[in-house]
């Protein structure tokens, strides 16, 4: 039994040790950042499109009518 005990503790600090190391390990957290950074802009650009293109399209829409005035 305590062999067993012995054994499981033993694993069990091997494990915390290691646990420890991946919490410490900063490597990529650049990367994270970086990508969430990406994100928020392409989702504000995604979101400031519908106005503009929403303005554009009434831009076009009035060139067109007035064209068809001056034409007719």
């Amino acid at each position: 039994m305590r062999n067993i005990t012995l054994s499981l503790y033993v694993r069990l600090q091997n494990l915390r040790s290691s646990l420890r190391s991946l919490a410490a390990d900063e490597h990529g957290q650049d990367l994270i950042e970086y990508a969430l950074v990406v994100a928020l802009i392409a989702f504000a650009a995604a979101a400031g499109m519908t106005t503009v293109a929403t303005k554009i399209n009434a831009a076009f829409t009035n060139i067109g009518t007035k064209l068809t005035t001056y034409t007719s």
